[in-house]
């Protein structure tokens, strides 16, 4: 930061010597007023850290998509490689075969080659070129050069072998648009010439190795039988710990490499399998970080600023690498300038990608599209990496299906609750229901995006569902026109549209509450603006709950009515009123969301708080700003800006003690607990919104008790117990 910070006052300096102190050259008129920034340039150079940015109360990088984040690793650009070519490198010396003529040496030299790739690796992941990381090594750049060393050889292969598979996945999956650069490979050599017997090579090497390993723990009597075996090194001491830091790399690379190929089998075949080599990866991964201290303790010249930021775990520098050497040998790869991952952060993200490999393979590929959509949005919240959306992607979606088995329609059938003789219907072949059937994949995909792309992609695609509501709702009208003059066979086509509208809706009403959701994991919205996000987020929950609750009466009453007699059906009847938990779930985030809108009203009409003038917009503009998608979909009807505003225009503290909405979160949360016993993840959220209503209920009451008495109290709104849902926060200042 020390050098961004200079290059920038160097800017500054630069720009003063060039301009003089008044900007003359475009005249004050007025409307506008001119003012000196330098002060603040500099202020901002002193006080932010890498990474940071100014942060108003209605700016922030999220919000202005167009603005630039200076000096950018990803965006600055910058060429100081010593070589213009790969071969010229390699002619003075950068990649040496062998590595070194003392033995020792050259075994600790390919562990760092070792090191320093995984460290390339999990930077590429990471979204910077294949290019400049992994194929930095000039050991991969040429594959010819390491046959004469089969250590090396073999590990290169497995490298390239290891991107392919991942470059595969990431463009089946279409998820590369992100990270623009990922897939492209520049003409790089991703595949050679028996590549795809690298694991047969690699085992050979791993066997040699073990073998030399059990020889240095036999015994002296044992060793002599074993003496054809040539050892890796010269200093029999060292041989046991070298044999070691090389197996749990080998043996990495393997297990890692038949994860990403069990994952890819179809119909998650390959679940099972992927496991146990996650296991096996994690537990090597365990071995390669414990060899440090063995690999540091051996090394001649210490470092004298530690290990901290290298890239192996020696913390020497490693040979045959240049980051910037495929700058000038590919023209169009972008000449970035790379900081690459430390060895301990590139374990670290490797641990992190295999855990969430783990948790998609642990998934029982439910055919419920309610299961699995908690499922999807379960597993976002680890805030997985490109790798592994894009391989829950592949799963989730394969040829047009449902994890490769079950086609579209069906899990619609299920979804909306139609009965199994709907999934051979003629319906299923008119163009509206295989248009909905594309839309429900197209959600899938986008479900497994980033959060940012998520929420705008899924605001797009709400008109969508809504066209498609229409579209619908014309064709129940058309087949209930002709239901009494048609064979029983339409009559059923009138059923299957009437639940499928239902459903429809009650998807589309899930689609914006997400879209509302992710605002909160963006950090999209200032204190000023919670009202009205807390006054949608009621609206949109209170019609999910209408819509949920429709489904589930349908289905539930059509299955327990099915084959009884007619003096049972008024008992069952009786029974449907009953709201069911999954209802008196989301009720309870209605009243939370209702009483955070109130209170938030309250506090801005009563004791002027979050109400401040925004100097870049008014309250209506930031209104669109945030709900234009959901406006333009009609997501609801007859709701907007003005509806909001004489929602919360009259909201008091003296309204809103009388009927406490926190305290009937509060107590809906207590009793549907008991229905989510054996659901850990509904149970947790459960908890979590008690905990906000418990908090949010005292706040209130001492709000209401000294608020209006006490001009010292200040308010402000944390999210301490809940993701999405604000606890107030009252002190004295």
């Amino acid at each position: 930061m020390e050098w961004q910070t200079q290059i920038t006052e160097n800017a500054l300096m630069d720009r003063r010597a060039r301009q003089p102190a008044t900007s003359s050259s475009i005249p004050a008129t007025d409307n506008t007023v001119w003012a000196d920034a330098t002060p603040l340039l500099e202020a901002a150079c002193r006080e932010l850290r890498d990474g940071e940015l100014i942060h108003g109360d209605n700016f922030n990088l999220f919000a202005a998509m167009s603005a630039l984040e200076i000096m950018d690793p990803k965006m600055d650009s910058g060429i100081i490689s010593r070589y213009s070519s790969v071969d010229e490198a390699i002619e003075d010396g950068a990649a040496p075969i062998p590595i070194s003529l003392d033995k020792t040496t050259d075994v600790q030299c390919i562990i760092d080659v070792m090191d320093h790739l995984l460290s390339c690796e999990a930077t590429w992941h990471k979204g910077h070129s294949l290019a400049q990381t992994v194929f930095s090594c000039v050991y991969l750049l040429k594959p010819e050069r390491t046959a004469s060393h089969p250590l090396l050889d073999s590990y290169c292969r497995v490298i390239r072998a290891t991107c392919k598979a991942v470059v595969s996945v990431v463009s089946d999956a279409r998820t590369h648009e992100e990270e623009d650069l990922f897939t492209m490979a520049y003409g790089l050599p991703l595949s050679w010439d028996g590549d795809e017997k690298c694991l047969s090579l690699l085992n050979a090497i791993e066997e040699n190795i073990s073998r030399q390993l059990r020889a240095c723990k036999a015994t002296s009597s044992k060793r002599k039988i074993q003496e054809d075996l040539e050892p890796l090194q010269t200093n029999f001491d060292l041989e046991e710990g070298y044999c070691k830091a090389l197996l749990c790399r080998i043996r990495f690379r393997k297990h890692f490499f038949h994860v990403l190929t069990s994952m890819r089998r179809p119909q998650g075949r390959g679940m099972e399998l992927a496991r146990k080599h996650i296991a096996s990866c994690l537990s090597e991964l365990d071995s390669l970080y414990k060899s440090a201290e063995f690999l540091l303790s051996n090394v001649h010249e210490v470092c004298e600023d530690g290990t901290e930021g290298k890239t192996t775990a020696s913390g020497c520098q490693p040979i045959g690498f240049d980051a910037m050497l495929n700058s000038r040998t590919s023209a169009p790869t972008p000449p970035r300038s790379i900081k690459t991952l430390s060895w301990k952060k590139a374990i670290e993200y490797f641990e992190k990608l295999l855990h969430d490999f783990d948790c998609i393979c642990s998934y029982s590929l439910d055919p419920s599209l309610e299961v699995l959509l908690r499922f999807v949005v379960q597993f976002q919240k680890s805030q997985p990496d490109l790798v592994a959306r894009a391989y829950l992607q592949l799963l989730l979606v394969q040829d047009g299906r449902l994890y490769g088995r079950d086609s579209i329609f069906s899990v619609m059938t299920r979804a909306s609750g139609l009965p199994e003789v709907a999934k051979t219907h003629d319906i299923q072949k008119t163009e509206y229901v295989i248009q909905l059937g594309q839309l429900v994949m197209n959600m899938l995909k986008i479900l497994c995006t980033n959060a940012a792309w998520q929420r705008r992609k899924l605001g797009k695609i709400l008109q969508d569902w809504r066209v498609i509501f229409v579209q619908l709702e014309l064709a129940f009208t058309n087949e209930f026109r002709e239901v009494s003059s048609i064979k029983n066979d339409e009559s059923i086509s009138v059923a299957i549209i009437k639940n499928m509208l239902v459903w429809l809706e009650e998807q589309t009403y899930w689609i914006a509450h997400r879209f509302l959701t992710l605002g909160f994991e963006l950090d999209l919205y200032s204190p000023s603006e919670y009202c009205m996000v807390y006054w949608y987020f009621y609206i949109i929950l209170i019609k999910l709950a209408e819509k949920t609750h429709l489904k589930l009466s349908a289905t539930d009453g059509a299955a327990k009515r099915k084959g009884k007699k007619k003096k049972d059906v008024s008992k069952d009847l009786a029974k449907e009123t009953r709201i069911s938990p999954a209802v008196l779930f989301l009720q309870c985030q209605i009243c939370l969301a209702e009483g955070l809108t109130l209170l938030l009203a309250a506090l801005r009409n009563e004791l002027k708080i979050f109400q401040g003038p925004s100097p870049f917009n008014s309250e209506h503009e930031r209104f669109i700003q945030h709900f234009e998608l959901l406006q333009k979909a009609c997501i609801p009807d007859h709701y907007s800006y003005p509806s909001y505003k004489e929602s919360t225009s009259h909201a008091s503290f003296s309204t809103i003690v009388m009927y406490n909405y926190f305290k009937d979160a509060q107590k809906i949360a207590k009793e549907v607990k008991s229905s989510f016993s054996n659901d850990p993840d509904r149970l947790a959220e459960l908890r979590r919104l008690e905990q906000v209503a418990e908090h949010n209920s005292v706040a209130l009451n001492l709000i209401c008790g000294i608020g209006t008495l006490d001009p010292s109290l200040k308010v402000s709104f944390e999210f301490i117990h809940h993701p999405c849902f604000a606890t107030a926060v009252v002190k004295r200042s």
